[in-house]
């Protein structure tokens, strides 16, 4: 069993966009990477395995290394036309080697280690997890073996995900588990709400 994170380089004015008319675009950058780190720390607590980081564009940004230093995790670059290939790519990457690999973005910080064991778990018996989104699409996906075709013809960024994406996997014939749904981090509401939890603090500088 692997955990992967995928992330953006936090660079400002193109991460967390729609959060940069309250923190600006460097604070905006800044909560990304705070929720990045996060994410890879709710990964390692986890204890299910080895914690793979998926770069986008690529591993080579200075922040992806401050990663690997602090947390001793692989750096690995996402390849793909959309979000769907590059998922797709990276469990292509883990059944290689004959392990299940659960897969994590980096924009829930409500997303529990707690949660990634109930994943695996789920797996068990179980072809695939998911950890649906409050958006409509979803925070969390397993694979116990591979299932490329589950991430084809899905309008990636819309309401639609998870609906389709439930489509595909009764096509293809996948047994699948779905936990509790959660919700991302991305709008303004968002990150009151986080500041509410106790998720984020006041400062993201």
């Amino acid at each position: 069993m692997r955990v992967a994170v995928f992330a953006k380089a936090p660079v400002a004015g193109r991460v967390k966009t729609r959060l940069a008319p309250l923190l600006g675009n460097e604070g905006a950058a800044a909560l990304h990477a705070q929720l990045v780190r996060g994410s890879l720390a709710t990964a390692l607590d986890s204890g299910l395995g080895p914690v793979e980081l998926w770069c986008s564009p690529d591993a080579a940004h200075p922040f992806f290394e401050s990663c690997a230093a602090r947390y001793g995790v692989s750096l690995h670059a996402q390849s793909g036309a959309d979000l769907g290939a590059r998922m797709s790519h990276a469990f292509e990457a883990s059944h290689a080697r004959g392990e299940a690999l659960v897969l994590i973005g980096s924009d829930c910080p409500a997303l529990a280690s707690r949660t990634l064991r109930a994943a695996a778990a789920a797996l068990a018996s179980n072809d695939a997890v998911f950890v649906p989104a409050e958006d409509g699409g979803y925070v969390l996906v397993g694979l116990a073996k591979p299932a490329p075709r589950i991430f084809e013809g899905i309008g990636w960024g819309s309401g639609a995900v998870m609906m389709q994406t439930r489509a595909r996997l009764a096509v293809e014939r996948v047994r699948w588990e779905e936990l509790d749904t959660h919700w991302d981090l991305d709008r303004p509401e968002d990150y009151a709400r986080a500041r509410a939890q106790g998720l984020v603090p006041e400062t993201t500088a």
